[in-house]
């Protein structure tokens, strides 16, 4: 899942000093999981940005509404109506939910209330934990399904380096070292040889950016290769 957190709420007044007619857009997808940008977020910010403009003296009109995802084309064209009515669209999406908004309703402007962070997956209660970079290459199957890429501060593919202490990363000692998970991981599955393996360099072009994935010419290109 996305991760993304709100920003500071005096940036998010500054976003929106000169607008009168404001959609706080909600996403019901990943930030909602991660309590950040669902329906209930949406309340609780359209409340605090009407208090703040009583408090100021001004008069503003704050419409909310929440979608299941931002980034789809066909949740977009329920609220196209009612986006006419706004100045400015807030969005509580990650910034592929923004980017989505701006796509599909090019005559509306479009601001971010959120700071997008990371893909990641729950780590305990009200706690998520950074897991995937996209890279492109994937090496999850050389490593037992640990992903020396985003785990390790260094980025290491073949670790561990001389820093680890007691297990610990020397960058950041309050995390494990990415390589004696992987060891670990690789141990307990029965494939510590696989330590030996030397993971191949990464081929980086598979993530140059913006990336673009197609079914269609993906198919295309399974039928040229055929």
């Amino acid at each position: 899942m996305i991760v993304a957190e709100m920003k500071p709420f005096e940036e998010i007044r500054s976003l929106l000093k000169d607008y009168k007619k404001v959609l706080i857009l909600g996403c019901g997808s990943c930030v909602s999981v991660c309590m950040s940008g669902g329906e209930r977020q949406v309340e609780l910010l359209a409340a605090a940005v009407r208090m703040a403009k009583k408090l100021e003296g001004q008069e503003i009109a704050v419409g909310e509404k929440t979608i299941l995802r931002q980034c789809d084309p066909e949740f977009i064209e329920k609220i196209k109506e009612d986006a006419k009515n706004y100045d400015v669209i807030l969005s509580m999406a990650c910034g592929a939910g923004v980017q989505g908004i701006v796509r599909n309703l090019p005559e509306r402007e479009v601001l971010p209330a959120m700071n997008t962070r990371f893909i990641g997956m729950t780590d305990g209660q009200g706690t998520w934990l950074e897991v995937c970079k996209a890279c492109g290459d994937c090496v999850l199957a050389a490593t037992g399904g640990i992903c020396p890429v985003t785990t390790c501060p260094k980025g290491i593919l073949n670790g561990p380096c001389g820093g680890n202490k007691k297990g610990m990363c020397e960058v950041r000692p309050d995390i494990p070292c990415a390589w004696v998970l992987i060891y670990e991981r690789l141990r307990d599955i029965g494939r510590l040889d696989d330590m030996k393996k030397e993971v191949a360099a990464k081929d980086w072009s598979k993530g140059l950016k913006p990336g673009r994935y197609s079914i269609k010419e993906k198919e295309e290109e399974k039928v040229r290769k055929d």
